[in-house]
């Protein structure tokens, strides 16, 4: 019996092994981070949290500041498309909030916390697409022009390239936890990029060409973005892989 019960045993460790690459070595942590259907515990799994919180604390330093210089920059400018722009960036801010809440010690392991903040993330999307529609309708049937901002193309050039790669970061982390909140966070973070590319893209056509209504149809197709991973973000399916 002895002897049977060995066999399995080395079995099991076999197959577990044939599920690795080959030649792979690394901690659990790395192997999470590597291959989402492996679910951290123990300390590796306090590491992981810690890392979670680590990267919402630091996105919502550079939120914070990226958001009070599109506000001015879009106030000075008259562009909907950067104050909405700064209105995401502060949204963003709250949803790290919401991870930083998730995973402290208290709530580490309650899916009733998890949920919750699902649904508060959520409704930040809600707030971002409510927010930007109504603001870029309005430009458009008064005909606002916005004055040219070569201090907002700046800044959203650098959105563009900083946020994709937070918002990988923090995709590993939250499908290595099995996080829905975590993922769908990163996912507001991408958003941000794409937000970056069509406000570029509204104030490169209205400094070029003098395109005023590119501004506030840029800051559309981010209201129709932000109102799509809402969705998503309630229902729990933007972690398709966790």
């Amino acid at each position: 019996m002895r002897q049977r019960g060995t066999a399995r045993r080395k079995l099991v460790r076999a197959d577990a092994a044939a599920d690795e690459p080959l030649g792979y070595a690394g901690s659990v942590t790395e192997r999470a981070l590597a291959h989402p259907s492996i679910v951290a515990s123990g300390e590796e799994r306090v590491r992981l949290q810690r890392k979670a919180r680590l990267l919402a604390w630091g996105g919502n330093v550079w939120h914070l500041l990226e958001g009070a210089i599109a506000l001015v920059a879009g106030i000075a400018a008259g562009s909907i498309a950067l104050i909405a722009f700064a209105i995401d960036s502060m949204i963003e801010t709250l949803a790290g909030f919401v991870i930083a809440w998730r995973f402290a010690p208290s709530r580490a392991h309650s899916e009733h916390a998890e949920r919750r903040a699902q649904q508060l993330i959520a409704g930040s999307y809600a707030i971002l697409a409510v927010y930007v529609t109504v603001e870029a309708v309005r430009s458009l049937v008064e005909r606002e022009k916005p004055a040219v901002s070569w201090i907002g193309i700046a800044l959203v050039i650098a959105a563009a390239v900083s946020m994709p790669l937070l918002a990988r970061a923090k995709r590993k982390v939250g499908r290595a936890l099995h996080s829905h909140a975590t993922v769908s966070e990163a996912s507001q973070n991408q958003i941000c990029a794409y937000l970056a590319l069509t406000t570029l893209a509204g104030l490169g056509a209205n400094a070029l060409f003098g395109w005023w209504w590119a501004d506030p149809v840029s800051a559309l197709a981010i209201a129709g973005i932000a109102a799509w991973e809402g969705v998503r973000a309630w229902r729990g399916t933007i972690c398709d892989e966790c």
